[in-house]
């Protein structure tokens, strides 16, 4: 399985990165008026925004081509959280409009969502 690229210095995001939680719970509603609630999967999933910015172009383009290897959200990767270092091996890509931008030398910038599968 592959695992999500770093960056030159080792981090996978920079800051301000955000991460995060949902829980999904579904309502029935029946003709008397009560209602049943059930969870719609066993745990929270976890999301990262990781926004790069002044990446050279050797980063960006191991972006481009993680991207492409993954087929954009097709496929799976282990990805490690940067806030508690915990390795997720099961998560997508999420965000169908990802840009890499090259503005100049030495800056470059892409944005991704990270997903955790179940």
């Amino acid at each position: 399985m592959q695992e999500f690229p770093r960056l030159k210095t080792g981090a996978v995001a920079q800051y301000p990165a955000i991460r995060t939680t949902r829980f999904s719970t579904q309502v029935m509603q029946f003709v008397d008026g009560s209602e049943q609630r059930f969870r719609e999967f066993s745990g929270p999933l976890r999301f990262w925004e990781i926004r790069l910015m002044r990446l050279d172009e050797e980063e960006l383009d191991a972006m481009e081509a993680f991207f492409l290897a993954e087929q954009g959200g097709f496929g799976t990767f282990s990805f490690v959280d940067p806030f508690d270092d915990v390795e997720y091996p099961n998560c997508s890509l999420e965000n169908p409009d990802v840009f890499f931008e090259y503005r100049e030398f030495h800056d470059a910038r892409t944005g991704l969502v990270v997903r955790q599968n179940r």
